[in-house]
This record gives structure tokens, C-alpha cells and sequence, in this order.
């Protein structure tokens, strides 16, 4: 800035220097992030919660990928994705005739978020050919089913009679669980699986990133006393229930993992007899249990303890630095009393970690439950696009009629626009906004900032226009 204001008096001409002058404050620096048309209204999303404080991890980074993401677990389905995409392109394309007029409310908050909505499409494209969903109707894009009639004389082999002919399909969930008696169980359990996996590695990323904030503001008590104990529990308990279902997936085992995460709580010496997936389980068990119990008083006691220390030392350092002053008075300078003097209440801090003990611990279960909203939301999703497919329009079709048909058309059209295009973009929209903004930046996210706002002279005159118009 000095040398802006060198160069400026030279250009100008002119006889008086500017003067600079740096003011010291306590105050903490405004927030800018550099963000352009695609990464700006991923940061609104964040901001909408809290502006980041200067030099805080942000999470509109990982909002980019992360968001999108979870709103395409819930919202799986290739052929809706392709609509939301088609939809998005428009108001892309059009961008700048879009952006020289005045839109109304609804539409101008759609066209604001066109990148959000076309990351959203473009992972609802991905996880439905997981799901291998096109508006309910499963295809066989990446080869045929591994499963045929066992029986050459099958006819329903959609139901009956199936068996394992090939090797397993190479993308996605296998066409043939469609329309079986076993879909929604097996369905099911993958998706309420996958959603604790999910769950659980966002929330690693969480407290992940609160060791980075740690580190940069060197906090060394958040990292041993918060990130460690934090990291422990949340492994000891969630992410060995996570390694279960791994463990089950790869070897295809029938154990019961409710009955071994109840069983770990109330009976840890107990056998586990048919439920025990390898070797050594026990002894693992109790061992991380024996983990998440002593990370509970590490949150909770070291801390409070460490920072009256910390602040009983400054103060002494405080006072030897008054009292060698005031053997030199010319070296004496004006104390603020308040910070010299800053009050520190013992009962407040201890009080403060308690409840952030007692968050952590109760969040870190309710947090990975809150993640079960991925599974139910698609399952929702799917059952409904099923529901309009079969009921509406194959119903219109089997009864032969041109008039019946064009009308079932119709309503499975507005069905699918109206409810599934519309409502349920918007509810996996809100559920995936709570999940970043509860379950995910609470790890690490404190959001007390406040954001940048550039010298004006414009904006200076008008709030002085506005204060003499009201004087």
C-alpha cells in the first residue's frame, strides 16, 4: 500500500505525501475468498451458515465435491439426473441474457445455483447407473446379469428360478435384483450400510481438518486434547463398525452386526460365536472399548486445567514486565488494564468443556445415525419413481385404450416433474445442507468472521446521503 501511494503521489504530481499510518487493533481481520461464478454460490452455502474467521479452514473447498455427492445418494436416478442436467444447460447457455434481466424470486435463486444444480445432475447420473435406475427401469448397459434361469423352461425369471451363471456385473447393482421378492431387503441393507460408511468418513474429515486449524493457529491443546481423544472415539466405536461391514461385505458372512455393537456395550467378554468375522475380534473389541472410555475424561479434564496455567504464567510475565518498568520510568508505556488484568473464570472454561464433551460424545451417535437420511431418502426416491412407473403408466398401458394412455402419459409426467423433479430435488437438497452444515462443519467449523468489504467512496456517500436524509 505505501508503495501504491509513492507511485500515486509521483503520477500525480503532487507536493504533499500520503500518509500511512498502521493502526493496531485487537479486532480480527475481515474474511475474502477469491470466488468466481462456478465456486460463489458453493460459498453462499457455506456462508449461509458462518463466514469463516481470517485464516480459518474453509469448507466451500470440499463443499464442492461433498455436497453434490450426498444430494446424489438420495436422489440416485440417471434419467431424473439427465432432466436436472438438460434444465441447468438452459440457464447456462442463456447465462448472460439471464443475467442483464430481472428475474423473479424462485427464478433467480435457480439461476444463481445453476453450477450447484449441474454438479448435483451430474452425480445423480453417476449414482443412478450405480443404482442402475432410469426413471425405475433397470438397463444392462455394462453387460449382461450375472444371474439366468436355472431351469431352461423358466419363464419368470424375474422372481423365480434364478441362479448365478457368470461373473458378477462389472458396474453398479445387477439389473436382475429388480423386481425379486429379496430387492428392498438386500437394497436395504446396502444403502443403510453405505450411509454409515459415508457418514463416517465425512466426519473423519471433519475433525481431520480441526487438526489443520490446530496446527496453523498453534493451538498444540486442540490437537492433544481435542483432535487425539476425538479421533479415538469416534474410530473406537463407528469406525470399527465401519471395518465390520467391510469386513462382511468381502467375505460374504452372516454374522449379526447389531447383536456385536450391543453385545461390545453390555457383555465385551462375552464369545461371539457365529457373529465373529475374524480372527482376534475380541480382544479388539474390548480393547477399543477400553479406548473410547479414557478418550471421554481426556476431552474433558486436561484442558480447562492446562489453560489456567497458561494464563496464571502470563500474568506473572505480565507483572515482572510492570515492576522493571516502573524501575525505568522513562521505558514505561500506557497498560491496558483490561488485558493485563483479563478475568479468567475457572468454572466457565471447566463448564464450557463439559458441554463440549458431552456434544461430541452424544453427536458422534446421533451424527452417524443423522447419516441413515442418505438411505431412507433413496429408497424414497426409488420406491416413488417405481410407484408412478408401475401404477400410472404401465396401468395406462395395459388397458389398450390411445385416450387412457396419452392421459397416463400426462400424469406420469407432472407426477415426475412436480414430485420427483421438484420436491425431491429441493428435500435432498435441504437434507444434504444439514449434513454439511451439522453433522460435517461442527467438527472443525467455528464460522464467527465476518467478510470483506472494500473502501468505497460510492458506498461512503451514500450511507452519508442516507444519515443527512435522516437528520
Amino acid at each position: 500500500i505505501q508503495n501504491a501511494l509513492k507511485q500515486a503521489t509521483i503520477d500525480s504530481n503532487s507536493q504533499v505525501g500520503s500518509i500511512f499510518h498502521i493502526l493496531q487493533t485487537k479486532e480480527s481481520p475481515p474474511t475474502y475468498f477469491n470466488t468466481n461464478k462456478f465456486t460463489s454460490a458453493f460459498q453462499e452455502i457455506v456462508d449461509a451458515y458462518g463466514v469463516a474467521k481470517y485464516r480459518e479452514t474453509n469448507p466451500g473447498v470440499y463443499t464442492i465435491i461433498t455436497f453434490p455427492f450426498l444430494f446424489a445418494v438420495m436422489f440416485g436416478d440417471w434419467g431424473h439426473g439427465i432432466c436436472l442436467l438438460l434444465a441447468t444447460l438452459y440457464f447456462i447457455v442463456r447465462e448472460k441474457k439471464f443475467s442483464s434481466q430481472k428475474l423473479g424470486d424462485i427464478v433467480e435463486m435457480t439461476f444463481g445455483g445453476r453450477y450447484v444444480i449441474m454438479m448435483m445432475a451430474l452425480f445423480s447420473i453417476y449414482t443412478g447407473l450405480i443404482y442402475n435406475e432410469f426413471f425405475s427401469i433397470p438397463f444392462e448397459l455394462f453387460g449382461p446379469s450375472a444371474y439366468g434361469c436355472r431351469d431352461p423352461s423358466c419363464r419368470d425369471a424375474s422372481t423365480v428360478g434364478l441362479t448365478k451363471v457368470r461373473a458378477p456385473y462389472p458396474f453398479g447393482i445387477d439389473p436382475r435384483w429388480h423386481g425379486t421378492r429379496t430387492e428392498l431387503p438386500f437394497l436395504n441393507s446396502l444403502k443403510m450400510k453405505m450411509s454409515i460408511l459415508l457418514g463416517v468418513a465425512q466426519m473423519n474429515l471433519g475433525i481431520i481438518l480441526s487438526y489443520f486449524n490446530a496446527k496453523f493457529f498453534r493451538n498444540d491443546l486442540n490437537i492433544w486434547y481435542q483432535f487425539v481423544p476425538q479421533m479415538i472415539f469416534l474410530n473406537s466405536l463407528f469406525g470399527y463398525l465401519s471395518l465390520l461391514i467391510i469386513v462382511k461385505w468381502c467375505t460374504g458372512s452372516q454374522a449379526d452386526l447389531y447383536h456385536v455393537m450391543i453385545y461390545m456395550f453390555l457383555k465385551p467378554t462375552e464369545d461371539l460365536g457365529d457373529n465373529q468375522l475374524f480372527f482376534g475380534q475380541k480382544f479388539l473389541q474390548i480393547l477399543l472399548l477400553l479406548l473410547a472410555i479414557v478418550a471421554v475424561p481426556w476431552m474433558l479434564f486436561p484442558k480447562p486445567f492446562l489453560l489456567k496455567e497458561q494464563h496464571e504464567e502470563r500474568h506473572r510475565g505480565q507483572s515482572y514486565a510492570l515492576l522493571h518498568n516502573f524501575d525505568d520510568p522513562l521505558e514505561m508505556e500506557p497498560c491496558d488494564d483490561s488485558h493485563n488484568h483479563e478475568k479468567f473464570v475457572f468454572s466457565e472454561i471447566f463448564v464450557h468443556q463439559l458441554i463440549h464433551t458431552i456434544e461430541f460424545v452424544l453427536g458422534a451417535v446421533s451424527n452417524t445415525a443423522s447419516y441413515l437420511r442418505l438411505w431412507a431418502l433413496s429408497l424414497a426416491h426409488s420406491e416413488l419413481s417405481s410407484v408412478f412407473y408401475d401404477k400410472v403408466l404401465l396401468l395406462a398401458w395395459g388397458f389398450n385404450n390411445v385416450i387412457i394412455l396419452i392421459v397416463g402419459i400426462v400424469v406420469f409426467i407432472f407426477a415426475t416433474v412436480g414430485v420427483l423433479l421438484v420436491m425431491e430435488t429441493l428435500s435432498a437438497f435441504l437434507h444434504a445442507l444439514r449434513l454439511h452444515w451439522v453433522e460435517f462443519q461442527n467438527k472443525f467449523y467455528e464460522g464467527d468472521g465476518y467478510k470483506f468489504q472494500p473502501f468505497s467512496f460510492a458506498s461512503l456517500k451514500r450511507m452519508m446521503n442516507v444519515v443527512l436524509f435522516e437528520t
